[in-house]
């Protein structure tokens, strides 16, 4: 039992003149039965793998052992997670948790319990350090991290067969198979997902390639960095402009998009996480993995993402939130999901035991990769608002007449004046 737990436990006796009995560690309703409302991004690709079937388990597994809680879980997809939970708190109606994309802007008004009043210290001290670090707001961690993934390269190997190509090292090795795979009829050459569903992740894949970053090395926004204007400008002149991306705009595709036809074949390369094997394998396609080309060579940078567990302090629950998180924390479970979603487990014990696993060496790649990977500044309170300005906007400096120079300044400005009003 944690430190809290059994001092409140204590206190509580006390009070009470000695007459209650101490029975345990487990967490009920006490006075009442208590909801406890989870919203939750969905990692399916289909109602028969969504993840309101591994929350609905979850809650059943856990309901079981406590009669006085609920969890009441709500799933959406990723298009409509982030801004579903803005509404709620906006409404002063905030769930008990969100498992979301980004937490630092409420922490920054004060709307999140700090984790270490919420979890077990051996829960706490399981989170892979880089992740755990990545939670933290001032050296607080309010972010719980809850999945998380690296990106490659994909390509198909039957179209590059046919194509008589090999996969690219570099960005003009890209731009070379991928002629070679226009010549050949494939849809798309390379699929280029700046779609408003994940383009901060192509996005950033992209800047990291050309040695920049939405950061700088102090860790101010360096979105117009000459290296990230002359990455957008490379794609818009010698992918886009060539007609190298695809029948779909860049900014019209989203990931799930690009995904699927990939997993139809219509794809000769993209950046992809481990979910992509599964899909790609269900289907037939046969699929290489190498690391993201670079502007001279293989990229020196990998892109890290962490998506984030949080708890809101408004309705209380403290202690049942706690123990209901030190439930979802478990090895058993963290290995569940990310097995279920070709993920990577954001606890050191379950990747421990991934690495070992010969059922998971499909994924030792990635998990290789995960701790020199970057990740998205998600530790600023003004990242919510830069990333859902970079889905909207990015699309337009690949665009036919856009400017790689006035889209990345315009977010920058934008990114400066969020970062002033932290």
């Amino acid at each position: 039992m944690q430190r809290r737990r059994m001092a409140g436990a204590i206190a509580a006796l006390s009070a009470l003149g000695m007459t209650a009995v101490l029975g345990g560690c487990g967490v009920t309703g006490g006075s009442g039965d208590v909801t406890l409302k989870l919203v939750a991004a969905d990692y399916g690709d289909s109602a028969a793998n969504s993840s309101k079937k591994y929350w609905d388990k979850l809650a059943d597994a856990y309901e079981a052992d406590h009669p006085g809680v609920t969890i009441d879980v709500s799933v959406y997809s990723w298009n409509d997670v982030d801004r579903k939970v803005r509404e709620m708190v906006a409404a002063g109606d905030p769930p008990d948790m969100a498992q979301i994309g980004a937490y630092a802007d409420y922490a920054a008004k004060n709307q999140l319990y700090k984790a270490d009043d919420l979890l077990s210290i051996p829960v706490q001290a399981d989170f892979v350090g880089q992740l755990a670090s990545a939670g933290q707001v001032k050296g607080v961690q309010y972010g719980m991290p809850f999945a998380a993934s690296t990106r490659v390269l994909f390509y198909n190997k039957t179209l590059f067969s046919k194509a008589g190509i090999t996969p690219p090292e570099s960005w003009d090795d890209l731009a070379e198979d991928a002629e070679a795979l226009k010549a050949e009829g494939v849809k798309y050459p390379y699929a280029l997902p700046l779609g408003p569903e994940e383009a901060q992740a192509e996005t950033m894949q992209w800047m990291l390639s050309g040695g920049g970053g939405y950061t700088d090395s102090v860790d101010s926004y360096g979105i117009d960095s000459p290296e990230n204007i002359d990455t957008f400008s490379w794609l818009k002149n010698d992918l886009v402009g060539k007609d190298l991306t695809g029948p779909v705009a860049p900014g019209e595709l989203n990931r799930a998009a690009a995904f699927a036809a990939f997993a139809k074949g219509q794809v000769g390369m993209l950046n992809g996480h481990p979910s992509l094997m599964k899909m790609a394998e269900s289907k037939g396609v046969k699929y290489g993995m190498v690391p993201m080309p670079g502007k001279g060579g293989p990229s020196k940078s990998t892109l890290g993402v962490a998506d984030w567990m949080m708890a809101f302090r408004e309705n209380g629950h403290r202690d049942q939130i706690g123990d209901f998180l030190d439930f979802v924390y478990s090895e058993k479970n963290v290995l569940a999901f990310s097995r279920e979603y070709d993920l990577l487990p954001v606890t050191s014990s379950a990747s421990t035991t991934m690495a070992a696993s010969d059922e998971d060496r499909h994924l030792r790649p990635f998990l290789e990769e995960l701790l020199a990977s970057e990740l998205y500044p998600v530790g600023k309170t003004s990242w919510a608002d830069v990333s859902a300005l970079v889905k909207q906007q990015i699309g337009k400096a690949v665009a036919p007449g856009g400017s790689p120079s006035g889209v990345l300044g315009h977010l920058q400005a934008a990114a400066g004046r969020a970062e002033s009003a932290e």
